[in-house]
């Protein structure tokens, strides 16, 4: 998956705009679970089988002056899927290096689906396109792309010598929202913000939270642009149609279209330390779009492009050769909360997320659920786990009702709950289950 875009020394699954993917090493995409849930449900199987735990992660971005360096393939943090070895050059990518895609009709539309009447839909009422220009209707691909695309920039670095680079997109008080993999590669030498008309602002960082793969930029000459909104999230159904605008590879303005392929997908920005869930989506997404909008077909950002699965090129099958439909998006609900404390906070920010206490995962087992690991260490002492009775060994496969398929999900269900919460946790140990509840404590 391609969680970030980025300068020369690019992260995995990250495409820069020569065609080339770099990857710097800084983050890798944990592969999504073998299951798929949507908001508030138990998760289903999904009948392709269980994508790998963790694989090399690609930064997409674009090549710089010289020459594109070679990618880092991560390790593999879980056995490897049936589907996978069979192709045997799946790769994780984040896709900096140019201007995330913004993607739109996660909602549906009128009389579709559910059963109820849909509100009628109406297109983005921002960035009335230029007279001159061909008239299309609001609520059309082409329509919400007219006035979507002048909020959409790129981000570059202030030394031209410097490759790489990534999207990002204006929100209220003259920010720009980007991925955090992209301006933590662009920051020590200046970032260069590039309009769609062509005009140009230097921007400093406000505010970035690496866990969540997020960055806030302040611009210095703000462009007469209206900015985006949030849509959210929660509302958004698998099928719902969206629309992706970029510069992949270095190609500003790109639209591409697609649907929400599946939710709450749990993916890393950072080799496994962390999980969230994410939105997939079939919109092309490559290297360049990291940091931009994916939006529904009302204008709305219902996520933040971070990510990709891209099959292997290369020698060695480790270097990402593009979208094959498998995109990754920060729902707009995580990503609101989280930019909202770092206008508010800046770099001081510091996010309250609830911790389980368990430091290590088997991450070979190939038994369903969340295998703890073994050693003293797999289990912080005194923390939440250790103060409910799990030990090493023991294989998570219940969290607050919903069923645990792997490590990745569960620290993603976690992160979905605050310090302090109270949750029922089934395990199981040498054959028999046990439910207990567990008090959630702070990640420190």
């Amino acid at each position: 998956m391609n969680p970030h875009p980025q300068g020369p020394t690019t992260p995995p699954d990250h495409t820069d705009s020569a065609g080339a993917f770099q990857s710097p090493g800084r983050h890798q995409a944990q592969a999504p679970g073998p299951y798929q849930s949507g908001p508030g449900r138990q998760a289903q199987p999904n009948p392709q089988g269980q994508a790998p735990a963790g694989g090399p992660g690609h930064f997409a971005v674009p090549p710089s002056p010289q020459q594109a360096q070679p990618q880092v393939a991560p390790k593999v943090k879980r056995g490897v899927p049936t589907w996978s070895a069979l192709t045997g050059m799946l790769v994780v990518a984040l896709i900096a290096g140019g201007v995330g895609g913004l993607v739109g009709g996660m909602f549906p539309a009128a009389g579709g689906g559910g059963g109820e009447e849909q509100p009628e839909q109406q297109g983005p009422g921002i960035n009335e396109p230029p007279p001159e220009a061909p008239e299309r209707a609001p609520d059309t691909v082409a329509g919400v792309a007219q006035r979507v695309s002048p909020s959409v920039v790129s981000l570059r670095s202030a030394d031209p010598r410097i490759g790489g680079g990534g999207s990002g997109f204006i929100i209220e008080g003259d920010y720009v929202v980007t991925n955090d993999h992209v301006s933590a590669e662009l920051e020590d030498d200046g970032i260069i913000i590039e309009y769609s008309d062509g005009s140009s602002s230097g921007a400093e960082v406000v505010g970035s939270d690496p866990s969540s793969d997020l960055a806030v930029l302040e611009l210095e000459e703000p462009s007469e642009v209206d900015p985006l909104e949030f849509g959210d999230s929660d509302e958004a159904i698998v099928g719902d149609e969206v629309i992706a605008i970029g510069a992949p590879l270095g190609l500003t303005g790109t639209v591409t279209q697609g649907i929400i392929s599946a939710l709450e997908r749990p993916v890393s920005p950072d080799g496994g330390d962390t999980q969230f869930f994410a939105i997939q989506t079939d919109a092309a997404i490559n290297p360049g779009n990291s940091g931009g909008p994916l939006v529904d077909m009302r204008g709305r950002v219902i996520g933040v492009n971070s990510m990709i699965y891209s099959m292997g090129g290369g020698p060695f099958g480790d270097q990402p050769v593009g979208s094959i439909g498998l995109g990754f998006a920060i729902p707009s609900t995580e990503a609101e909360t989280v930019i909202g404390r770092m206008v508010d906070h800046g770099e001081e920010s510091t996010a309250a997320y609830a911790d389980l206490g368990i430091n290590l995962y088997d991450q070979e087992s190939t038994v369903v659920g969340a295998v703890i690991g073994e050693g003293e260490d797999a289990i912080e002492a005194g923390g939440a786990a250790d103060e409910a009775g799990l030990r090493p060994g023991d294989v998570i496969v219940s969290f607050d009702g919903r069923r645990v398929n792997s490590h990745g999900e569960l620290q993603a269900m976690v992160r979905d709950k605050s310090p302090g919460d109270e949750v029922e946790v089934d395990y199981e140990r040498d054959g028999e289950r046990t439910s207990v509840t567990v008090t959630l404590g702070p990640d420190d």
